[in-house]
């Protein structure tokens, strides 16, 4: 990602406030009853799984709900989510890629492209966002875990396309065809990760003053919060130095 996650990072620092936890349990609950209920309920041999659990774990997620998740596989057969792909254009004419899984395409549809409109933006067709953007596979490391010349040597020996840190992480970024390959690789070294997955990377940001910037991190949020979102992605540059000051304003 080769410092391009402002907005991943910014979330990660800004943390979540406990009202907010059970909403972030359930969206990784989703994501890890899809994985199972996809592939092996066994995560060595599920990478999608592996990765749903380390997120996870990350966020401070409870063995036992992580272990209702994967179980939910196969009490809920019936239950079918579809992975969906909105694109559109928010606050400032900023580029947004929304990732969701819902078990109501109408539902879902309906409700961000009310949230979209609300906040002056407007939800388009397939490719009017996405060619500003390209995926890549995205891990992050908690500073504290390894040195800065360890983390170099783990990034070349193991395929790695790039990295870069930040006060608080190193982002490890991969070619997407590779991701899972290259993550084992990693695993090897370190099995703690911030977040791991693929990602949608902005080829070119936009830099705000703090007024509008503010208006779309609301946006972004807004977006977040709907039950059905698992991921958001914009073309929203942040200046790191003043990031903090934007987000208390």
């Amino acid at each position: 990602m080769a410092g391009h996650s402002h907005w991943a990072g910014i979330k990660h620092r800004k943390g979540r406030a406990d009202k907010q936890r059970s909403k972030i349990f359930s969206k990784l609950s989703k994501e890890i009853t899809v994985a199972a209920k996809l592939g092996s309920k066994d995560a060595t041999t599920n990478p999608r799984l592996r990765s749903a659990i380390q997120s996870a774990r990350s966020a401070n997620m409870p063995k036992d709900n992580i272990e209702r998740a994967i179980n939910k596989s196969e009490q809920n057969k019936d239950l079918n989510y579809t992975s969906i792909i909105y694109e559109g254009f928010g606050p400032e004419k900023i580029a947004v890629i929304v990732e969701a899984l819902t078990d109501n395409k109408n539902r879902t549809a309906s409700n961000i492209r009310t949230i979209f409109q609300k906040n002056g933006g407007n939800l388009g067709t397939t490719g009017v966002a996405s060619h500003k953007f390209k995926q890549v596979g995205v891990i992050r490391i908690d500073k504290n875990k390894i040195s800065d010349n360890d983390i170099l040597e783990l990034v070349t020996n193991s395929g790695a396309e790039d990295y870069s840190s930040n006060s608080v992480y190193y982002e490890i970024i991969i070619v997407k065809e590779n991701f899972y390959k290259v993550k084992t690789e990693i695993e090897k070294k370190i099995q703690e990760f911030i977040s791991c997955g693929v990602e949608w990377l902005p080829l070119n940001r936009i830099l705000l003053d703090n007024e509008k910037t503010k208006s779309v991190l609301n946006f972004l949020e807004v977006l977040e919060e709907d039950d059905d979102v698992q991921h958001v992605y914009a073309n929203l540059e942040i200046d790191n130095n003043a990031s903090e000051k934007v987000l208390k304003s």
